[in-house]
């Protein structure tokens, strides 16, 4: 368990760097999880020392998201006039996501049936 919070640490400290050094408008944390999601597809070694932490992470994931909750809540009058663009900008991500995720999701498979030999969906 410590060897793979120290993983993903790592991979956070990185993402800080690169996002600080480039001034890129995105968070440290999610360039070190891309940096990741990158590394796991290329070199999957690291799967089984970080899987069984990380399944544990994901049952716990909601609690993440409380603080990301309370700051909302702290901040509504801040946000209040901007509520329309929120909004809008929620309902396009999601619907993107989720057709991203689905397009990825046919790619495996298709993958995986041609890996296979059988059919594609």
């Amino acid at each position: 368990m410590l060897q793979t919070f120290a993983i993903l640490l790592i991979f956070q400290s990185i993402g800080e760097v690169i996002s600080y050094a480039l001034h890129l408008p995105v968070p440290g944390p999610v360039i070190g999880m891309i940096l990741l999601f990158g590394w796991l597809v290329f070199d999957d070694r690291l799967l089984p020392v970080i899987q069984p932490t990380t399944g544990e992470l994901l049952k716990h994931l909601s609690l993440l998201f409380v603080p990301a909750g309370v700051g909302i809540m702290v901040h509504a009058r801040r946000i209040e006039g901007e509520w329309l663009p929120i909004a809008v900008a929620l309902v396009l991500s999601t619907w993107l996501a989720i057709a991203t995720a689905a397009l990825v999701t046919r790619m495996l498979m298709r993958r995986a049936a041609r890996a296979e030999g059988g059919k594609q969906p």
